[in-house]
């Protein structure tokens, strides 16, 4: 591990100013700032969408809930369960698909960064 801080280390030094700027901008984040990354860029305004659905199916998961609990017919509970599971599922599928598009950005930045130290190889 040492060993790679080293290296890092070393290549960072070796940047021009420039270049470095341009490394600090794509190194690694936060879990928070990845996900504030989704809502930025070309996407933004699905994500934006997405969670306001999954706020709205949320809440409809909840209401569900309630009025599950307070269900006296096994009729009523099957379909009010039924309700908080679909409801349910499609929150979690939506934010599955935040989770992906994070790790697509990280990928795209992984890329990046690599490209960046392919021309600089190659410069040398």
């Amino acid at each position: 591990m040492e060993r790679k801080e080293d290296i890092d280390k070393l290549i960072k030094e070796a940047l021009s100013e420039e270049e470095s700027e341009l490394l600090k901008r794509i190194e690694d984040q936060t879990l928070m700032d990845m996900m504030l990354m989704n809502f930025r860029g070309r996407l933004r305004w699905v994500a934006y969408y997405t969670l306001f659905i999954m706020l709205v199916f949320f809440g409809l998961g909840i209401y569900c809930l309630v009025e599950f609990i307070n269900a006296e017919e096994i009729r009523e509970m099957m379909l009010w369960g039924a309700g908080m599971f679909g409801s349910l599922t499609l929150v979690v599928m939506l934010k599955i698909w935040h989770w992906m598009q994070m790790d697509k950005n990280q990928l795209a930045r992984e890329i990046k960064r690599l490209e960046l130290r392919i021309t600089q190889l190659t410069e040398k």
